[in-house]
């Protein structure tokens, strides 16, 4: 900071004080006071006022040259609230506390920019892992059915049931990758919830066939939803109904009743169930439980995907489930004020 820049902050002040002294050299002379007293008068004033000019603009030059110093030989900038050297004045200290605050600020949005970082490559890493799984299997079928006459007509189903696999798992990438920003890319309307469900059953039809499950839909009403995402969300639903299957006698039904505030879609299973301690912690990232510990390897990525996507869409999601016999998700579509107003 320059001297000319540190008068210029202070122009008011100083046309002020040259205001005061014309003002107080006419009056020392109209009471009779003599040109020379009152010159004198008026040096002794500048006098005083170029000392405390002096005296703050080296204090404030010293100051903010430590400040910069700090800036130069920290590689931590952001922490220059904390760094910055105490001052006795008043509004160092109060801009000292909105440089604190608002470092604060910058520090949690950082924080949790790295936390989704770090998420998403936690996510990218089990995904790379799951998806070798049925690459290998494709691979295994082909190499195995070489010496099969039958190889074509047996190995068909199999290989597109471990192609779907693979679909699945990208599927869930590029949702994961898109989940950040749901609203820039859906499109909310009255959807059959019955053709979502038989669009996800049609997909997985070999997967089901070749589990030997048998699937009851009862599923007549509509919904106010993104097509596309909900599509996604019941994919995963049965995916999990699949995984966690009874071995017996798999079978799993999705119905939905209509209700005062909206619908909901239920998608029940006979399958292993959820333990009662681990029931409110299965929408969490990464959690899989006993069951994700004694079935095939789980990543814990399906319902927590699906909890973020259904906040995103304002859906509500929620699980109830009996230990050794079964486990309902319920999906809570509402009915918003203005589709009110537009079925009117």
């Amino acid at each position: 900071m320059s001297f000319g820049e540190f008068l210029k902050d202070r122009i008011l002040m100083l046309v002020l004080q040259g205001i005061c002294m014309t003002g107080l050299y006419g009056f020392l002379r109209l009471t009779g006071y003599g040109r020379g007293n009152c010159t004198l008068i008026l040096l002794v004033w500048i006098l005083i006022l170029a000392a405390y000019i002096l005296t703050s603009y080296v204090g404030r030059k010293r100051y903010f040259k430590e400040m910069k110093e700090i800036l130069e030989h920290t590689d931590k900038r952001y922490l220059l609230g904390e760094l910055m050297p105490d001052s006795w004045r008043q509004e160092d200290k109060i801009y000292r506390e909105f440089i604190r605050k608002s470092n604060k600020s910058v520090i949690e949005e950082i924080r949790q920019v790295q936390e989704q970082q770090e998420e998403y490559k936690e996510y990218i890493e089990s995904w790379v892992h799951e998806i070798k799984a049925p690459i290998t299997g494709i691979s295994l079928i082909c190499e195995n059915g070489r010496s099969k006459e039958n190889f074509a007509g047996e190995s068909f189903r199999k290989i597109i049931t471990e192609n779907q696999k693979i679909e699945n798992y990208v599927d869930m990438v590029l949702y994961y990758a898109r989940s950040e920003n749901v609203y820039k890319d859906y499109m909310i309307q009255r959807i059959n919830l019955k053709e979502a469900v038989f669009e996800v059953l049609e997909k997985n039809r070999f997967l089901l066939i070749e589990n030997g499950i048998r699937a009851e839909v009862v599923c007549e009403d509509f919904a106010y939803t993104d097509r596309k995402w909900i599509v996604f969300i019941l994919n995963q639903m049965i995916l999990n109904s699949v995984k966690y299957r009874n071995e017996e006698a798999p079978v799993f039904r999705i119905f939905s009743e209509k209700r005062e505030n909206g619908t909901v879609l239920i998608i029940s299973d006979n399958g292993t169930g959820i333990k009662k301690e681990e029931l409110s912690r299965i929408f969490e990232k990464g959690f899989t439980g006993t069951n994700g510990r004694t079935h095939e390897r789980s990543t814990g990525m399906g319902l927590y995907l699906c909890k973020k996507l259904c906040t995103r869409l304002g859906i509500g999601i929620s699980a109830s489930s009996i230990y050794g016999q079964g486990t309902k998700i319920y999906l809570e579509f509402p009915i918003s004020t203005y589709i009110a107003r537009e079925d009117a």
